[in-house]
């Protein structure tokens, strides 16, 4: 690695990039306070007049579909395009991808700007490239990440993206033939709504930052997880879950993170 994981970590904290969100209702208050934590300035901002110049002063851009509208598909597109012409990092966030045909039709068009990342579940990953075998319920994945490795594969090679399934262990590709594997987080992180596009928020943060944007990818993606390990042992449920890992996502140090640190590449 050029640099630790941990590096990058402390890269946001002292960079405090800014964040532009277009993001979903579920999530808003909960991706905002996110990357406030780890040193992040988040903002959400979704009017067509105002796109092009918050995309051109932010670090880096989101665009998250989960709450889709005819005005939102036009704004993510506004959006995706300002970031492809201004050489801006963004990251796609293809939540319920393979539920809709217009959500198919949307996420076809975003392509076309090519995200910098990409980040969805099994599930989502599978429906993007176009899987015969890709199922989706809602947002949930019902594939396991490692079915979803060929179709990343398919994404890299045909947008250069770097691409990010989430799971039980989290998986990121790249153009170089490179692939992460991350064994962080706990079961109960799936049971606090909105935990994916938190991790989508953090990895735009992520790579605002860094040169190496896998590498940056795979901080977020390790740190999310570790937070999400950590605020479970003193955790009762998914609310205080939700409360303490922000928590946690604020005040982990280097001795935690490297502790609980499995990660593994080939």
């Amino acid at each position: 690695m050029e640099k630790t994981l941990w590096e990058y970590i402390q890269s946001v904290k002292d960079q405090s990039p800014l964040i532009h969100n277009i993001t979903n209702y579920v999530v808003m208050n909960n991706t905002a306070n996110a990357l406030l934590a780890v040193g992040a300035s988040p903002v959400m901002a979704h009017a067509k007049s105002e796109i092009k110049d918050m995309a051109s002063i932010a670090s880096a851009v989101l665009i998250n579909i989960g709450t889709l509208d005819e005005y939102w598909s036009e704004v993510m597109l506004i959006a995706a395009k300002a970031a492809h012409t201004l050489n801006k990092p963004w990251v796609l966030d293809p939540v319920g991808a393979g539920a809709t045909p217009y959500r198919n039709e949307i996420l076809q068009k975003l392509l076309q700007y090519r995200p910098t990342v990409i980040r969805g579940n099994a599930s989502e990953i599978l429906a993007l490239a176009k899987s015969n075998s890709s199922v989706t319920k809602g947002v949930d994945s019902i594939a396991l990440s490692n079915e979803a490795v060929q179709a990343a594969r398919d994404l890299v090679n045909d947008y250069g993206a770097i691409v990010c399934i989430s799971g039980a262990t989290d998986i990121i590709l790249n153009d170089s033939g490179q692939i992460y594997f991350i064994k962080n987080g706990h079961p109960m992180m799936t049971k606090v709504t909105g935990l994916g596009c938190t991790a989508s928020a953090l990895t735009a943060a992520f790579i605002a930052v860094a040169e190496n944007k896998t590498e940056a990818t795979t901080a977020a993606m390790a740190l999310l997880g570790i937070a999400g390990e950590l605020a479970e042992k003193q955790s009762s449920g998914p609310g205080s879950l939700q409360m303490n890992l922000l928590d946690k996502l604020y005040a982990v140090t280097e001795t935690e993170f490297s502790g609980y640190l499995k990660v593994a590449m080939e």
